[in-house]
């Protein structure tokens, strides 16, 4: 089954269809081959309307609406155009939309929402839409995130020792395989939420971010500063936990250098480098790990791992997705979009209890139908075990 998986960040600055081939075997296992996969950059006005959004303050509805629209079109074109270049035909569309709310209080996700009408993706393409694929989990008392984990924990199914799998997007999640135990999986803070403020403050840009981890390279860590934001509560809450740019944002960062007001910009920039690398690295040995396999923007910042490298330490291996999977790290959560629609579209659901907290595992999100009546096949009775990648 040929599915389009779509992906949109909390950096706001790219659209991410991956077009992938799954199956199942008689042994319960799942392949998946990356068919087709793609990085679609938002046109300039919409990417700033999605940073206005994500900004923690009041915005006009119409702007939701607009930015709703124009989401969901420029959806609608990315699928249709990577269809065409490949030269296949999807038989089903799943659809992340952009987060511009997760609202956490006291440690309970009380909602989530996330914007890009899917009508226009099922109008252009005429096939079925799968969207709002973490409300089912929160409605079930779940976190509705990470919703990576369960391409993790199947990736990871036959590991030998505990093992991480790390996404370094706007924030950084862990998903956590341990041989005779329940996969467990949050977000451990910060990954690129902090540094992209600072990388736009310092070039006056405001899409900007850390390109190979030039700005922070020209900083040091300053000690001080460090230790202050590492007493965020955050950190120490017990998992299941989730969090997003609704915390970790520009007058959040304002609030601790107010008591530093003299540092230089690419002083701050470094030890928000550090702080990122140091927050996954003491979750990572919290839960015993002894492997880390990383995804996302934050595996193209040299700095950052490098850092992250030295705060793990020797006894940990670092590796990416492409090296340890052959899954390259930037296709990793379209291809998990396209894995929730897979099992949706088969009546199995697409979260972990364990990871979440939720009262039980559920089925993701709605259906939108394409051109024809939408026909549902016959439920899969048991979960598939593992899933390997196919080249």
């Amino acid at each position: 089954m040929i599915i389009a998986g779509l992906m949109a960040g909390t950096s706001a600055d790219a659209l991410d269809v991956a077009l992938v081939d799954i199956r199942r075997d008689e042994n319960d296992a799942l392949s998946m081959r990356v068919v087709a996969f793609r990085e679609f950059e938002f046109d300039k006005r919409l990417a700033l309307d999605i940073l206005r959004l994500l900004d923690p303050v009041d915005v006009p509805l119409s702007l939701v609406s607009s930015v709703d629209t124009r989401f969901g079109r420029t959806c609608a074109e990315a699928v249709a155009t990577l269809c065409s270049e490949a030269g296949v035909e999807c038989e089903l569309v799943v659809t992340h939309g952009q987060t511009i709310r997760h609202d956490v209080e006291d440690g309970i996700v009380a909602g989530t929402l996330q914007i890009g009408q899917p009508a226009w993706i099922a109008e252009s393409i005429g096939v079925p839409v799968l969207s709002d694929v973490r409300s089912n989990d929160v409605a079930a008392g779940g976190q509705g995130a990470p919703l990576v984990s369960i391409l993790d924990h199947l990736l990871l199914a036959r590991s030998g020792s505990p093992t991480a799998a790390l996404n370094l997007g706007g924030i950084a999640n862990i998903t956590v395989v341990s041989p005779g135990r329940e996969t467990l999986a949050f977000d451990t803070g910060p990954a690129n939420a902090l540094i992209d403020v600072m990388a736009r403050r310092i070039t006056g840009d405001p899409r900007a971010f850390d390109r190979d981890g030039a700005l922070a390279a020209q900083g040091e860590t300053d000690a001080d500063l460090l230790t202050a934001m590492l007493g965020e509560p955050y950190y120490r809450a017990p998992s299941p936990k989730s969090t997003g740019k609704e915390l970790f944002h520009g007058e959040y960062l304002d609030g601790y250098l107010a008591a530093f007001p003299n540092l230089d910009p690419y002083v701050v920039i470094a030890t928000m480098t550090t702080l990122t690398a140091r927050t996954v690295a003491e979750a990572c040995r919290a839960h015993g790990v002894h492997a880390v396999v990383a995804s996302g923007g934050g595996t193209l910042n040299p700095t950052l791992m490098a850092e992250l490298r030295r705060e793990l330490g020797d006894a940990v291996e670092l590796r990416t997705t492409d090296e340890a999977f052959n899954l390259p790290g930037g296709a990793k959560e379209a291809c998990l979009m396209a894995l929730v629609g897979w099992l949706s579209w088969h009546g199995l659901p697409a979260t972990l209890p364990s990871v979440t907290g939720a009262s039980r595992a559920t089925i993701a999100g709605r259906i939108t139908p394409g051109r024809t009546p939408l026909v549902l096949p016959e439920p899969h009775r048991a979960m598939p075990t593992t899933l390997r990648i196919d080249a």
